[in-house]
């Protein structure tokens, strides 16, 4: 008998042993971030022809040596966007006074050679040849331009020709993008240009000027891309920044007026050329068009919102999924053999611990119920049950939170042999949340709530057979399918603003298959068992999507879904015992062996006759 337990004691060790392995950190969704643009997005194309001893702390247009939001970005996905040309070898071509299709130049000093000035059109020829004519599908590429042009309207150029040239060209260069393989292209509106100290400087007229330019501009150019026929990821730079400038104090600006620098140009603006000490920080603009790193990292930190909720959509259905298949196991597992013929009963509470990315994504707890009965005769069993679950979990990065019920419905079939066994179960469950999404800007934090409902419809089948001898120690193969298909509803997001978004109806299908060993010690009042399955997720991952409250007719957009582990491993510990009449399973499961999960449940059953 000693012998007999060696195995079982083996296995119970390698199923600890893996439980203990960490789960790894969450990648990039992106490959690189390619940034196309002006000043808005330049991350130093002038730095290395200035003057070497303010080179470390000038180059960019905006309270130096701060970040534009291209970098808090890049920065986000661990990219580069370090800035192309004069030397530079970075992903961010984005050049400050660029147009949108029209080279030009610039002087810095006097008696020194014009620099080029190339538009975003000459940019996006760059990066392709650069690449071999191919963009990276797995890429994410920003195409943000148009303030210029409109600068040289203000400054004569002809209105309708220039303005109607420059969204052509913009328009163009997002479908070269596309048709050179890019999937994921961000086009931000035009910030409204006349809340800037130099609209202002022209009084009322100037500041109505500057907005109704960048309003026609915005809504040319997202008409004509819709015209195209191509679905981009709108970042709305125009209304956010209406919204911080109409409440500044909420997001710790003092000064929303005047510039922060004292130079004229924020390209040379360091910090011993800041207004005050913390002019940085508590004013919006840099100097008379640009803003400061404050009002860029605010820039920075919605754009990533715009890309990130989509994917944090994705958590709900694969929650659910995770305490479907939860439910499933449990319901498959309430039977420990071949039962006695007649009516029986049986209950399961557990408690569900689900963790992604070391809670950087997500982590929750979920306790849960099922009750079931079950006819038996022959070894042959018919039952039905019923259950409820509630599942609190956070985002991570403090994003906000949800809540998620399930009501669940179900039938359960098996035959048990002496040696070999099946059971199949078909459940329905309904879902019901409560999501609460949090965006910070600077120190404001916006909050943004929904109530979607879903459903998920789930089926199961799990068989086994055993070698041993009765009473003693008992091991052998099992294998099980677990087929759902959750269901969550659209819904649009209260607060409406800027940052609100909707989604649409999502439609998530999980089949996951398991092959594995199991064993158990059939003898004593403690029956203690261990299974090791290998789990394999046969369905894909799919894109993300969501509109812009603010931008509705801009439609849908889409971003790269969330990637979660297809291969991995679950491993279960327990034991039944009997006592006061009862039998009872009480144990563990846990997956391992993932990248970026960790879901675990402690289980109880308890099971009589009537």
């Amino acid at each position: 008998m000693l012998l007999s337990k060696r195995p079982l004691r083996s296995l119970m060790a390698v199923a600890i042993a893996m439980a203990a392995l960490p789960a790894m950190a969450q990648q990039s969704p992106y490959t690189k971030t390619v940034f196309i643009g002006d000043s808005l997005t330049d991350a130093g194309y002038f730095r290395p022809l200035l003057p070497a001893a303010v080179r470390p702390v000038t180059g960019q247009s905006t309270t130096n040596p701060g970040w534009t939001y291209a970098q808090f970005v890049a920065d986000y996905y661990g990219t580069n966007a370090s800035a192309h040309g004069n030397g530079q070898n970075g992903d961010n071509y984005a050049i400050g006074g660029a147009r949108v299709g029209v080279d030009s130049s610039l002087t810095l000093a006097p008696g020194t050679p014009a620099v080029p000035v190339y538009s975003l059109k000459t940019q996006t020829a760059q990066y392709l040849a650069a690449n071999g004519g191919k963009a990276d599908a797995n890429a994410l590429y920003t195409v943000f331009g148009g303030a210029n042009d409109l600068f040289a309207i203000q400054a004569g150029a002809p209105l309708v020709s220039t303005l109607t040239n420059a969204v052509t060209d913009q328009v163009g260069i997002v479908a070269t993008l596309k048709g050179a393989g890019a999937q994921y292209v961000v086009v931000p509106t035009i910030p409204d240009v006349g809340l800037t100290p130099g609209a202002r400087a022209g009084g009322a007229a100037g500041m109505a000027a500057g907005t109704a330019l960048a309003k026609a501009y915005n809504d040319a150019l997202f008409a004509g891309l819709k015209a195209a026929g191509l679905q981009v990821i709108p970042v709305d730079t125009f209304h956010v920044l209406q919204e911080i400038v109409a409440n500044p104090g909420q997001y710790g600006f003092v000064n929303v007026t005047s510039p922060a620098c004292t130079t004229a140009s924020s390209l040379t603006c360091s910090p011993l050329a800041y207004v005050t000490p913390s002019a940085a920080t508590t004013y919006v603009f840099a100097d008379g068009v640009h803003p400061t790193a404050a009002t860029h990292e605010m820039l920075g930190q919605y754009t990533l919102s715009i890309l990130e909720a989509p994917r944090n959509q994705q958590i709900l259905t694969h929650s659910a999924q995770t305490v479907g298949r939860s439910r499933a196991d449990q319901v498959s597992w309430h039977l420990g053999g071949r039962p006695a013929d007649g009516l029986s009963w049986w209950g399961n509470l557990r408690g569900d611990m689900q963790r992604y990315a070391h809670a950087d994504l997500y982590d929750g707890m979920a306790p849960a119920g099922l009750f079931g009965v079950d006819w038996a005769r022959d070894g042959m069993v018919l039952g039905g049950f019923a259950g409820y679950g509630r599942m609190d979990a956070d985002f991570g990065k403090n994003k906000g939170d949800f809540t998620q019920s399930d009501t669940s419905l179900g039938l359960f079939a098996g035959w048990y042999g002496e040696r070999a066994w099946v059971n199949a179960q078909l459940s329905y469950s309904w879902l019901d949340y409560d999501v609460t999404r949090k965006l910070q800007l600077g120190p404001a934090t916006r909050i943004h709530e929904g109530s979607p409902e879903g459903s998920n419809l789930t089926a199961a089948l799990n068989a086994g057979y055993e070698f041993g001898t009765e009473g003693g120690f008992r091991h052998g193969p099992v294998a099980a399918v677990i087929w759902q298909k959750v269901k969550l509803d659209g819904y649009t997001e209260s607060n409406p603003s800027a940052t609100a978004l909707g989604y649409a109806d999502q439609d998530a299908d999980s089949t996951v298959g398991r092959i594995g060993w199991q064993a158990r010690f059939d003898g004593g009042s403690v029956k203690p068992y261990v299974q090791v399955t290998y789990d394999h997720e046969f369905e894909d991952s799919r894109q993300a999507s969501a509109w812009l409250q603010s931008m509705p007719e801009v439609g849908m957009y889409k971003v790269p879904g969330l990637e979660f582990d297809k291969n991995y491993a679950t491993a279960v510990l327990g034991a039944r015992v009997s006592m006061w009449g009862l039998n009872s399973n009480v144990g563990i499961s846990t997956t391992t062996l993932q990248k970026r999960a960790r879901d675990a449940t402690l289980f109880a059953s308890f099971s009589g006759s009537f």
